[in-house]
C-alpha cells in the first residue's frame, strides 16, 4: 500500500454514490476517468461534509478536480490474476464543468479585476542617461 499526495482532474464516468456509515457519517464514492485517451480510471472517496457536498452538485459527466491522498493496492480479480487499484481518499472534489440544466442562474458578465487609465503614459518619463545599462 502506498500513500502519496495527489491532484487530478478528469470526467465522472458513473453517478456518485452516497452511503452512510453505522455514525451516519456520510462517504460518497465515484469513479474518474483521468486520461480519456486510454481510459485510465480512479475510485474516489469522500467522507463527511465533502461526501453530502458531492453527492448533492456532481453527476456523470461532469468535469472534476480532486485533491487528496493516493493509495494504491493490489487485488485479486475474479479470474484469480492480481491486479492495482488507484483509489484516492479526497481531501476536496471541486466541479469545474458539467451540465448547467439545474436552477441555477446564467452567470452574469464579469467585471474585470484590475482597470487601467487610457490615458496615454509620457514617454520621457525616464531619461535614457539614467539607464545604468
Amino acid at each position: 500500500m502506498t500513500l502519496a499526495k495527489i491532484v487530478v482532474t478528469g470526467k465522472v464516468v458513473k453517478n456518485p454514490e452516497k452511503r452512510f456509515t453505522q455514525n451516519n457519517l456520510a462517504i460518497t464514492s465515484l469513479i474518474v476517468d483521468i486520461n480519456p485517451q486510454e481510459e485510465t480510471l480512479v475510485r474516489v472517496s469522500a467522507i463527511g461534509a465533502i461526501a453530502d457536498r458531492v453527492a448533492d452538485t456532481v453527476k456523470m459527466n461532469d468535469s472534476v478536480i480532486v485533491d487528496g491522498r493516493l493509495q494504491m493496492e493490489t487485488v485479486k480479480t475474479t479470474n484469480g490474476k492480481e491486479r492495482k487499484v488507484a483509489t484516492i481518499n479526497a481531501s476536496n472534489i471541486e466541479k469545474i464543468s458539467g451540465d448547467s440544466s439545474s436552477n441555477e442562474q446564467a452567470p452574469k458578465k464579469e467585471e474585470p479585476v484590475v482597470q487601467f487609465s487610457t490615458e496615454e503614459i509620457a514617454e520621457d518619463l525616464i531619461d535614457p542617461d539614467e539607464i545604468p545599462f
